[in-house]
């Protein structure tokens, strides 16, 4: 018999989803790789302070770590880093977040890891093996004092006694997917300049590959500058297969005969903005089979693509968020999660069997707890409609009196070129189950609508994506489904310019929670790092040319137009966004006399990785939205 709940006011029910237990019950997983008879992957655990360790499933099914604390898998190459590691024969090379150095590990002896690459101002992500040559190559990031980094494609030999960092290729500002094909004869890499970003304008290259030097360069995709290339990859038969937006929606290519032909085209997308090297989508089964996967309207599918036939058969499964895809022993392997499914790692025998290979998540929750997304599409500006996930508060022991409606939080995800999709998020749960509605926007901008959905961003940054949470907001309280007159957004790194944005320049949202967020636009302009250094040139337009436009969209300089609460969490050694545009703002607000809270973490960058700041970042917020709208917790 289901017990009757509890009548209690919306934002005060108690709930067994802690910050504490978000740190804990569901690490994530990422970058899945395969070699030979054995899987691989890497988790990082806040509970060790943010650490990442790579794990393997061997050959007879045990799951081991491959090292302990104080090693940890992290780049840093362009600050976001990305996949970091590789195996030759039974050595691993991985990258070591400390000093980020290649460290080498024996996989048969199980020894402590050893440097392989010499201290120095090198970073390193998405390493390969040539095990004919005996190389390691890399995509090298070499920092120099008072000049931009130098980015290259990297060569090492293994077996010298002394370590050589040598270029391969070099000359363009940024490089990724350094690619050899199965009879070590090509070589591919995708290569990008200021002021483009990945996800605007790439190029695919490919050359012949002898004794580690490269001959008869060829440009094979983006000769005008005008598409994005993501994941080039060989085939076994040693074809060049690519996915590319050049006919608006990123599908998968090959080249052939001198030109690309497509190998499946629908409005779907087969790729994810680069924000984060190695990243893979799909993965070849045998010569003419690709297992894929793919996003349509914030859901994830996966499926075979048959080259010869142009043929999609999905695979149906639980799963609506992927990523990570590898092939291993003829079958899928990646991670996937839904809205109830934390994040594990799968493996799928086509046509349809699917089976967890590791699920590290402890959930002591039922899942009747967990509040299932609903996906919307609301109008816009401009007769518009964009997209977003709803959640409603959901709690099994609590409800609230019919004629109430739940305050809502806006969230803005991060990029602005990035997008949510329906996965667990514990984060949102943890509102949700606390009689909090939650609105994930996938404003303009976003990735996985297409190639215009996504530039609709253009020189409308702190516009367009600003409109859109207002439009989500006002849309539901027309469905009555939130309260207009408690709304709150929140957002971090470029979400937190949308919140800062959204607070100054709107009257919509009554509280907000800028984490590591944006709040004057020309020192990001002037003092970020490498790779997002020419990023607001698009999104604004070129500066110092578009100053005005610059100083018109930078909440610190209307703060006049901000009257409502704010929350700051911030990382004091952030790279990405200093920690002074934070401090400008709360000092502008308690001028202004408005409540406003500031906590900053001294050992956290951008983004917030080990377990007691992150507890302490949520249980923060939570208090402070408390405070703001008078909601006591119900004991």
């Amino acid at each position: 018999m289901q017990k009757s709940k509890l009548t209690t006011p919306f934002g005060s029910w108690p709930s067994k989803i802690t910050a504490e237990l978000i740190t804990r019950a569901a690490p994530s997983l990422n970058w899945v790789q395969s070699h030979g008879d054995r899987l691989f992957w890497v988790e990082n655990r806040p509970w060790e302070a943010g650490r990442s360790v790579i794990m393997c499933k061997q050959a007879d099914g045990q799951i081991i770590d491959l090292f302990s604390s104080p090693f940890s898998h992290s780049s840093k190459v362009h600050e976001y880093g990305g996949a970091a590691y590789t195996i030759a024969k039974d050595m691993l090379y991985f990258v070591n977040a400390a000093d980020q150095r290649i460290y080498q590990l024996d996989l048969i002896g199980n020894k402590t890891p050893k440097a392989f690459t010499p201290e120095g101002p090198w970073r390193f992500a998405d390493l390969i093996i040539d095990e004919i040559n005996g190389a390691l190559i890399a995509v090298c990031e070499q920092h120099r004092e008072n000049h931009e980094p130098e980015n290259y494609i990297a060569s090492i030999k293994l077996n010298r006694e002394n370590v050589v960092i040598e270029r391969l290729v070099s000359g363009a500002d940024f490089y990724a997917y350094p690619r050899l094909s199965p009879d070590n004869q090509q070589f591919c890499w995708i290569q990008w300049d200021h002021p483009q970003m990945p996800w605007d304008a790439t190029q695919l290259w490919r050359a012949d590959y002898r004794d580690q030097s490269l001959s008869n360069h060829q440009l094979i995709a983006g000769e005008k500058n005008s598409e994005a290339i993501f994941q080039p990859q060989w085939s076994p038969d040693n074809q060049l297969y690519f996915v590319s937006d050049e006919n608006n929606w990123w599908n998968i290519y090959r080249f052939n005969l001198g030109h690309h032909e497509s190998v499946f085209t629908s409005e779907t997308e087969f790729a994810t903005p680069l924000w984060q090297l190695g990243m893979s989508t799909y993965c070849f089964l045998d010569d003419h089979r690709i297992g894929c996967s793919w996003t349509s309207d914030g859901i994830w599918q996966t499926g075979v693509i048959n080259t010869k036939t142009h043929m999609l058969t999905a695979i149906a499964n639980k799963y609506t968020s992927m990523h990570g895809i590898c092939s291993h022993g003829g079958n899928i392997c990646m991670v996937a999660g839904a809205a109830a499914i934390p994040e594990e790692i799968i493996s799928i025998t086509p046509p349809s069997i699917s089976a967890v290979v590791y699920s590290p998540a402890s959930l002591p929750i039922d899942t009747e707890e967990f509040s299932q997304p609903e996906s919307i599409f609301f109008p816009t500006t401009g007769g518009q409609t964009v997209h977003a996930f709803y959640y409603p508060p959901t709690n099994t022991l609590h409800s609230a009196d019919n004629s109430d409606l739940p305050p809502a939080i806006a969230i803005c995800h991060g990029g602005p070129t990035g997008a949510t999709d329906s996965g667990l998020n514990l984060k949102i749960q943890y509102w949700t189950n606390r009689g909090f509605a939650v609105v994930d926007i996938n404003y303009r901008g976003s990735t996985g609508f297409g190639r215009t959905y996504r530039q609709e961003l253009v020189n409308a940054w702190g516009l367009a994506d600003v409109e859109d949470t207002q439009y989500a907001m006002t849309y539901l309280a027309s469905k009555e489904k939130i309260d207009l007159d408690r709304c709150i957004i929140r957002g971090g790194s470029a979400g937190g310019y949308t919140v800062l944005s959204a607070l100054t320049f709107t009257d919509t949202f009554k509280a907000g929670a800028s984490l590591y967020g944006i709040g004057d636009l020309e020192t990001l302009a002037t003092d970020t790092h490498k790779f997002e250094s020419r990023y607001l040139d698009s999104l604004i337009g070129p500066y110092p040319a578009q100053k005005d436009v610059y100083k018109a969209r930078s909440p610190i300089h209307h703060a006049e137009g901000l009257n409502c609460p704010v929350i700051f969490l911030q990382g004091l050694e952030d790279k990405v966004v200093p920690p002074n545009q934070a401090e400008m703002m709360v000092n502008i607000l308690q001028q202004k006399d408005i409540k406003v809270a500031h906590v900053t973490f001294d050992d956290e960058g951008h983004g917030f990785r080990k377990a007691n700041n992150i507890i302490h970042a949520m249980e923060s917020e939570l208090n402070f939205y408390r405070q703001v709208f008078d909601l006591e917790e119900i004991q």
